[in-house]
């Protein structure tokens, strides 16, 4: 599976029960998060995702309303005796103001934190089959958005020919990767006898916050699926630009010209209490548009 869960839609401050911005991606490697806005960790119980299985967590900007619930997710980790090793991307100076919360609150962490910093766009990490990359966006302080893109579909196992053939569940993930079987007996079964094709490799680009801004367009081009704010309604135009946001047709002119097959808007500005005209405005400009809501899982 290749999907994203919604945690948090909302910019700024919570709102008519919409929370600050938080995704959950799931891989076949595990589970990301994209931002930590306040309140999520009750986001993740009522939707069910489950702390232990994320493994990275990509903080785009230092707005607290993408991390301020990052130390908070931290703290419980520890106290439910995470062992785990997990990455956190972000801001290089995020680094700092964790240490500091864990150093006046004289916190020790039971399990590995890594840091790895975004000081500019281009690679970041590969997590099993994921290739992760950053790019810049045009925002009122340093701001990136994230392209999660898978390097090269994993292989189906065909359970009937697997269990025929007597393959150890231990070793699919060869079999997944296009490796051949070699039996007890050394007779060597093909790797097609044993799967089928995925199809194509997916890409997902979160576009994080930020104004108009085509100079993004060849990070997320060709995209399966991207998220892209829209924190106002197109009459709004120069309000968003002097805030360093988007609107709805601003947003469907990036997905159309990037050629992605599907967007999602979100970051809504809490000076809205209805959503309907964001999907119609942007639906406009791009049919294939979503709007990214609460506790919806959206596959790729």
């Amino acid at each position: 599976m290749f999907g994203v869960t919604v945690l948090g839609n909302n910019s700024a401050v919570p709102a008519f029960g919409r929370h600050p911005t938080s995704q959950v991606i799931t891989t076949s490697g595990g589970k990301f998060l994209v931002d930590r806005g306040e309140g999520t960790q009750i986001q993740m119980i009522n939707y069910k995702i489950r702390r232990s299985r994320i493994s990275h967590i990509f903080i785009s900007h230092l707005h607290g309303d993408h991390y301020f619930g990052l130390i908070g997710l931290l703290n419980s980790f520890a106290l439910l005796n995470r062992t785990q090793k997990l990455t956190i991307v972000g801001p290089e100076i995020l680094k700092t103001i964790i240490d500091l919360q864990f150093k006046v609150a004289d916190t020790v962490l039971p399990y590995e934190l890594e840091f790895l910093p975004v000081n500019s766009g281009g690679y970041i990490t590969t997590v099993d089959n994921i290739e992760i990359r950053s790019f810049a966006t045009d925002h009122r302080i340093a701001c990136y958005g994230f392209v999660f893109k898978e390097k090269k579909n994993l292989r189906k196992i065909d359970i009937q020919k697997t269990s025929f053939h007597n393959v150890p569940y231990s070793f699919y993930h060869h079999l997944q990767k296009g490796a051949d079987y070699k039996d007890e007996n050394g007779l060597i079964i093909p790797n097609e006898e044993l799967t089928t094709s995925a199809g194509p490799s997916k890409k997902y680009a979160f576009c994080a916050d930020g104004r108009y801004n085509e100079t993004i367009i060849k990070h997320i081009e060709g995209a399966d699926m991207i998220y892209h704010e829209t924190t106002y309604l197109d009459n709004l135009a120069d309000r968003a630009f002097m805030r360093f946001h988007s609107t709805t047709r601003q947003a469907g002119r990036i997905a159309e010209n990037a050629g992605v097959k599907k967007l999602l808007i979100g970051h809504f500005s809490s000076k809205y209490d209805s959503l309907d005209e964001f999907l119609s405005e942007t639906q406009e400009v791009f049919p294939q548009t979503q709007l990214a809501l609460e506790g919806v899982t959206y596959l790729i």
